[in-house]
């Protein structure tokens, strides 16, 4: 998803890997509003504190957030 895209959902899935072998990326799978998933990636702090069945919102522009 590019940074300028808007949109809320519900998180399904929190992941984690090391795909190069040194950064670890943090993501969430999300179920959008209009019934798709996404796979976004997340800071790590917010990474920590969301759980399956929480609500993100993400505006244009910004990292998404918890609603």
């Amino acid at each position: 998803m590019a940074a300028s895209d808007e949109w809320t959902g519900v998180v399904e899935k929190k992941s984690r890997a090391a795909y190069d072998g040194a950064d670890l990326y943090r993501q969430v799978t999300v179920r959008l509003d209009d019934g798709t998933a996404a796979k976004v990636r997340v800071p790590r702090g917010l990474w920590k504190e969301i759980e399956a069945g929480d609500r993100l919102v993400k505006e244009a522009g910004a990292d998404p957030r918890r609603a």
